[in-house]
């Protein structure tokens, strides 16, 4: 290698025709040239041609003393490389390699050592230029790709993506030319819908540039297996070689095909080879000339979302539990350990069978969790509770959800569920839930009484735990959440889910509207989330509008004293809480303190300002008296109006505990996350670990290993670098099939372009500045602006004493953003497809929580 190093010049055919490129060839060549010397090594047709390494850029244009002054020195930068003068021998050494490959012109492409990542193809970042005669026009060309790595949009796109200016070098690849009469694009597996059944053929007649440059539609061809589905694109002109060097475009009969489908059959058959070398689906450039098809190009489709390991065999369907929790963003490794350690261990208290470390049905990969639920959509029972169950945690998934039911792959299975039905009677006998509903329904407030008694319970006996060496503190994270928190849990949950479900039913029961149900909901009760908020505001008002390094002051506890008590007490019992917290490598806010602060020193000016969110909170209640006052008056008999009238006290007095389950589940997790924390400040402190925090790049299992002395630092890397490329993902699908595909991609688009449509989540009108906001942390919104947000979950509820409204990506009715909107009495509407890229920030809307829409 060290002899291949001093050569500038390397024969793509000769020297990177291997099976497989290492990483050293690829910092040598870049991602495009590594590709192509792997598809020669497989066997595939590729130009033959010659790179420049990326060593000669870096010698021949230094630019390292304007990399620090990016990105305004851009200009410079591409200034200083094409006006270079370039040494004789280089010249000699490219004129040389050129004459190797024959009469004729070449193609000449940039090659970056950045393209091609896991998480960024880099796509087009680079330039390309095509039938360059001559050897100034090459000369020329070499110095412009070079160039292209300091273009606007290549520096944008860099710092987008979070790769270092520094770190990225180029190479330039120099083919023979492809006279091509059609070329184009093609993908191994469907980019809109993710189905990697699929191969999809971008095509033109000419050269690709008309292509991938976007100045035709091209002819689309889908392939799945045999068969081929062909739309005419609409083709006026091509772009076709000029033979003195260059490109010109031409115009042509739109009717012109590029390909037929025997060439299509063809194509995604090699694209399916092409996929299976690399391991990977690809995005393939290809050529078809008078001597046959060429491969120009192949790089992975970064898009895909990653599917979960599978072993059953047939189509299978996954519910994404992070859009049922509302935690847009993968979770550690550790946080989906603890997850399904503390799911089986609920499971296994209510009789039902599972395995320790997490229930069969759930699914991880790269920190997203998911839940086949392939075996509902085989029964009856599955597929008419299923979507009703959906539509009150997440509404839109229940729509994509009954979408799928027609699919032939997955089929009814004829006759009565006597297995699911015998399974369900098992449950509900063993754990005596209809006695226990009966009993919540009777006394209440005995109910709830005792639900908190054991919440505090669990508190006690979570804090009780003292262990000393790092085996002790695994055992107690485990015993933490199989034997401490999950009993509780198992013992809360029954006794709520009952309650909302008759809060589904209210309309039915009750004959009041969807609307008039939500306006009795407001302002319930009894919710330690919305409690906790209110608390919060308390402690704010006592400071004024005097919150200056408020942060700074609670550290060194320059605050009046009965500030100073509040806060104290507050994360004391709220500090195990934060947004994402169901993640047990998420840091909470008795690790951080200043999160927050930031929410008390929002809301103290904001109260300043004479916003008063306990007043609304009171006047949310209110509301909600006189409409079920309201709607007791109007029924038909007395009998009637006993019973609404008895209902609607129920369900006010109990909806409020439906946070319960998860607020124990909370507690477990984050005292699991205190044991695990000091596991790791010991094995940082001997050299096991690199830092505190890799031990949440860990599960339980390699975190024994560890203990005991196994070496994991790459394992640690790897699982680091991979969540750092998932918290860039932009997507997130509420349902997943097994073969790559979103169904949700498959349903019609319900936004036009002035209106938003989702899912009434609580009533009212309001009409304010949208705060597009991804992170709630030190996020701060102004009484008046409507929160627009992918998803929430208690870490994000703070945010709600000051919005005027709510719109989230994510969510039902019955979800958690969307009730705690309802008890603070402002509108929401949930379930909006794409609302934080099709709500501008700082854009005047309407939002309409009665009818489930938004105004642009």
């Amino acid at each position: 290698m060290s002899a291949l190093r001093s050569d500038p010049v390397l024969p793509i055919g000769r020297v990177l025709g291997l099976e497989k490129v290492d990483a050293g060839m690829g910092e040598l060549v870049g991602g495009k040239a590594a590709n192509l010397g792997e598809l020669i090594g497989a066997g595939f047709r590729v130009p033959p041609g010659f790179v420049l390494t990326t060593e000669t850029c870096a010698a021949v244009c230094p630019v390292d003393d304007l990399i620090g002054d990016l990105p305004g020195s851009a200009a410079l930068i591409r200034d200083r490389i094409t006006s270079a003068e370039l040494p004789p021998d280089l010249v000699g050494a490219i004129t040389g390699a050129r004459d190797e490959l024959g009469a004729g012109p070449v193609a000449v492409r940039s090659s970056a050592t950045a393209e091609d990542l896991p998480h960024a193809s880099f796509a087009g970042q680079q330039d390309t230029y095509l039938n360059v005669v001559g050897t100034e026009a090459l000369l020329d060309a070499v110095r412009r790709c070079w160039a292209s790595l300091w273009s606007d949009r290549a520096v944008a796109y860099r710092e987008a993506n979070g790769v270092e200016h520094a770190a990225v070098r180029i190479a330039v690849v120099v083919q023979r030319m492809v006279d091509a009469h059609a070329a184009g694009v093609l993908f191994t597996a469907n980019p809109v819908t993710g189905d990697r059944a699929e191969c999809v053929i971008d095509a033109s007649t000419g050269l690709g540039e008309s292509v991938v440059s976007g100045a035709v539609t091209p002819d689309h061809f889908v392939v799945r297996g045999d068969r081929v589905s062909a739309q005419p694109g609409d083709k006026p002109t091509s772009v076709r070689a000029v033979p003195g060097g260059g490109v010109e475009t031409v115009a042509q009969d739109s009717e012109t095909a590029s390909i037929g489908e025997a060439q299509a059959r063809e194509l995604a058959e090699v694209g399916r080879r092409v996929a299976r070398h690399f391991g990977t689906p690809q995005d393939v450039e290809w050529a078809i000339g008078a001597d046959g098809l060429w491969l120009t190009q192949s790089r992975p489709i970064t898009t895909l979302f990653p599917l979960p390991a599978e072993s059953e065999r047939g189509l299978r369907m996954y519910l994404s539990v992070n859009v049922a929790q509302g935690v847009y963003r993968p979770l550690t490794p550790m946080g989906a350990a603890t997850l399904g350690l503390l799911a089986a261990g609920v499971l296994r208290e209510l009789g039902i069978p599972s395995p320790d470390s997490r229930p069969a049905p759930l699914r991880e990969v790269d920190g997203w969790v998911f839940l086949d639920i392939t075996g509902t959509t085989g029964n009856r029972i599955g597929r008419a509770v299923l979507p009703r169950l959906l539509a009150a945690a997440e509404a839109r998934t229940g729509r994509v959800y009954e979408s799928m039911m027609d699919d032939p792959r997955l089929p009814l299975r004829p006759g009565v569920p006597w297995r699911v039905l015998r399974g369900l009677a098992g449950v509900l006998a063993r754990n005596r839930i209809p006695l226990l509903v009966a009993g919540v329904l009777r006394d209440p407030a005995r109910a709830r009484e005792e639900a908190f008694r054991r919440v505090d319970e669990l508190r006690a006996d979570l804090a009780a735990a003292r262990p000393v060496t790092a085996r002790e503190r695994l055992d107690a994270a485990r015993h933490a959440l199989r034997r401490t928190t999950a009993p509780v849990m198992a013992w809360v949950a029954p006794r709520m889910m009952p309650i909302l479900l008759l809060s589904r039913l209210l309309p039915k029961l009750t004959g009041a509207s969807e609307a008039e149900v939500q306006v009795v909901l407001s302002g319930v009760p009894h919710n330690v989330t919305t409690e906790m908020d209110l608390e919060l505001w308390a402690i704010a008002q006592r400071l004024g509008p005097d919150v200056d390094d408020l942060a700074a002051r609670y550290r060194d506890r320059d605050l009046p004293s009965e500030v100073l008590r509040g806060l104290d007490e507050f994360l004391a019992r709220h500090g195990h809480r934060t947004a994402a917290e169901i993640d047990a490598g998420v840091a909470r806010w008795s690790e951080h303190p200043e999160k927050v602060l930031a929410l008390v020193e929002n809301y103290a000016r904001t109260g300043s300002a004479g916003h008063d969110a306990v007043q609304r909170f009171r006047a949310a209640a209110d509301e909600a008296e006189v409409m079920a006052a309201e709607i007791v008056a109007r029924q038909q008999n007395r009998p009637r109006a006993r019973f609404t009238a008895w209902l609607l006290n129920r369900v006010r007095n109990l909806i409020g505990m439906r946070e319960l389950p998860k607020y124990c589940a909370v507690l477990g997790i984050a005292h699991a996350r205190r044991h695990i924390r000091g596991i790791g400040a010991e094995l940082a402190e001997s050299g096991w670990i690199s830092d505190p925090d890799d031990v949440f790049f860990l599960n339980y299992e390699e975190l024994s290993d560890v203990i005991d002395g196994a070496d994991h630092h790459d394992l640690i890397a790897t699982r680091r670098e991979t969540h750092a490329r998932e918290l860039r993902r932009k997507h997130l699908p509420r349902l997943l099939l097994s073969d790559g595909t979103e169904p949700e991609t498959l349903l019609p688009q319900q936004n036009s372009e002035n209106t938003l449509r989702g899912t009434s989540a609580s009533p009212g009108t309001v009409t304010g500045t949208a705060r597009v906001i991804h992170d709630p942390a030190h996020a701060r919104l102004q009484p008046g602006e409507i929160l627009v947000a992918p998803s929430t979950d208690p870490g994000w509820t703070p945010l709600f004493l000051t919005a005027s409204g709510l719109v989230m990506e994510m969510g039902g009715p019955n979800s958690h953003g969307a009730t705690v909107a309802r008890e603070n009495g402002i509108p929401a509407v949930v379930g909006v497809p794409h609302a934080t890229t099709a709500i501008p920030d700082g854009r005047t809307i309407t939002l309409h929580g009665s009818t489930g829409t938004v105004d642009l």
